[in-house]
């Protein structure tokens, strides 16, 4: 069976799957792979569920947002534990005042951009109420742009070729570097339950593209280039540097980000157990049978 991999949107945070891809990793793993074009957080329960796709990379509060729908989904790794966005405003927009009363872009109801963008309306001193959410997938800097929305979350590539363009930016998460578990690696809990060493696999090939990358900078760069269309030399170094920085090595997920995110995310019969949405004992069986310290061997990394 194919192990299809569910990817929201185009963006650094999906790099490591990208490498693995690239470098022949799954196919050593013994899976049949193939990355599946998504469109926002709303999917995760129902495509997961169905077996439409076998994981998807998206934010917790998806995960959050599809458990207290009825479905059964949960964490198994991160390849972000902060937020890693920054809001922009259109051409024009002077202030935060200007963007309210008008439509705020995000790529669809429930995703990381819509929850990332209302912490930012907050440091702003705005609420949801005040801004008209406007869900336009992954163009959002296009729209940003020709003025379709006054405002909008980007992370990077787009975000280096937003501040390249002039575009101003009204509230940068990414240096307050807040814990989020803001791009996850997410399974159906009973496909985890029957399919255990095929996600184990997922996850070898996965973590060892993360050390591939960061080992392989010239050859890492050259990929994240083509997956991502960057023809300018800086805004690729910009998000190269993003990708190695803020990218958690043996993608373990952070508790800290992931109880901020129970915190914030509105939802009818929303759970509080951390351990309804993060499942930690593949990071641990990884950690048991001494993945990690290979990769670090391996890689020379520390």
């Amino acid at each position: 069976m194919i192990f299809k991999v569910g990817e929201a949107s185009p963006a650094n945070t999906f790099f490591a799957i990208w490498m693995a891809e690239a470098a022949g990793l799954y196919e050593q793993n013994g899976l049949d792979f193939e990355i599946i074009k998504m469109v926002g957080g709303s999917e995760t329960g129902p495509a997961l569920s169905s077996g439409e796709i076998q994981l998807m990379h998206i934010g917790m509060s998806s995960v959050v947002r599809a458990n207290s729908a009825g479905f059964n989904v949960t964490t198994i790794g991160s390849l972000s534990n902060v937020i890693r966005s920054t809001l922009f405003a259109a051409p024009g927009i002077i202030g935060a005042e200007e963007i309210k009363g008008n439509k705020v872009g995000i790529s669809s109801t429930g995703s990381e951009s819509e929850l990332s963008t209302v912490i930012a309306l907050e440091k702003l001193g705005l609420s949801r109420n005040d801004i008209e959410f406007h869900e336009i997938g992954v163009e959002r800097l296009s729209h940003l742009k020709n003025g379709t929305v006054r405002a909008t979350m980007l992370g990077e590539p787009l975000r280096s070729i937003a501040l390249a363009d002039g575009l101003k930016p009204i509230c940068d998460l990414l240096v307050d570097r807040v814990p989020w578990l803001y791009s996850g690696l997410v399974v159906d809990k009973t496909y985890l339950k029957e399919n255990r060493d095929t996600v184990l696999s997922f996850m070898h090939a996965t973590i060892e593209g993360n050390y591939l990358a960061v080992k392989e900078h010239e050859w890492a760069k050259d990929i994240m280039a083509k997956a991502l269309n960057i023809t300018n030399a800086k805004n690729l170094d910009i998000t190269y540097n993003n990708f190695k920085t803020y990218t958690p090595l043996n993608a373990e997920p952070t508790i800290e980000g992931g109880k901020n995110i129970i915190a914030t995310v509105e939802a009818r019969n929303k759970r509080k157990n951390i351990d309804d949405y993060i499942d930690q004992t593949i990071q641990t069986e990884l950690r048991q049978e001494g993945f990690f310290e290979a990769m670090k061997k391996k890689y020379k990394l520390d």
